[in-house]
């Protein structure tokens, strides 16, 4: 939906996490969440416009968010702890015309 370009052009990403995220200034060590997987794929994975991505801790409006084919808002959004298996997607819903 957009967001590859953003990420070397890749449509895909496959990756292991740790299932404790470490702690960081804001947050004390947690089970792996959706919030650390943001905070990670900019920190890693991201190669162009941290701000077309993420806005604060989050990503930006406008990126729809799926936690295995349901929208993460009805999963917990940033609280959503990451389980082994879990396909997470990231569509941009924006446009450019």
């Amino acid at each position: 939906g957009g967001v590859e370009v953003l990420f070397s052009n890749k449509r895909n990403q496959v990756t292991t996490l740790p299932a404790i995220a470490p702690s960081s200034g804001t947050h004390p060590e947690r089970p792996a969440d959706l919030r650390y997987l943001i905070r990670w794929m900019s920190d890693n994975l991201l190669t162009d416009r941290k701000e077309l991505f993420m806005d604060g801790e989050t990503v930006r409006p406008g990126i729809l968010v799926l936690v295995n084919d349901t929208d993460w808002e009805l999963e917990g959004e940033l609280d959503y702890e990451l389980k082994p298996g879990d396909e997470i997607v990231f569509i941009s819903t924006l446009h450019g015309g």
